[in-house]
């Protein structure tokens, strides 16, 4: 279980950019990202095997397409239970909610009747600040 890419946006709305490493703040997110704040969504993540399933489709999605801060790989984040500690890099994330509603304008399902972020995407709060980069390994704590 690891990292595959790291992302952020300065504008809300918008897709997520790529970035060589994220610097999280307890309780806020990730400095530099217009998610960050003292609420329950503040780290997004998706595996890149939900990703996967729509390359037959849109074979050039990218890193941060589907608003996502942190894309794994070998985890099935869906199926961890809210409450769920997950040590990554120096940092300590609580997953606070599995899914989301698609916003009516998302440009990947407009384009391809699905988005995986609703049904396969996780938010966490920061417990513990810190960096996160590319290949860094995911534990499951709790």
């Amino acid at each position: 279980m690891k990292v595959i890419a790291t992302c952020i946006s300065e504008r809300k709305g918008v897709k997520k950019h790529p970035v060589p490493s994220l610097t999280l703040e307890k309780d806020y997110g990730i400095l530099g990202d217009a998610h960050a704040g003292n609420w329950h969504r503040q780290v997004s993540l998706l595996p890149c095997e939900s990703v996967d399933t729509l390359r037959g489709i849109m074979p050039d999605l990218k890193p941060g397409d589907f608003a996502e801060n942190i894309l794994t790989e070998g985890v099935s984040l869906k199926e961890l239970p809210i409450g769920t500690v997950l040590h990554i890099g120096s940092t300590l994330l609580e997953i606070t909610q599995i899914g989301k509603q698609c916003h009516n304008d998302c440009e990947i399902k407009q384009l391809t009747g699905r988005c995986v972020m609703p049904t396969d995407g996780v938010f966490a709060k920061v417990l513990q600040g810190g960096e996160i980069r590319p290949g860094d390994t995911i534990t499951i704590l709790t």
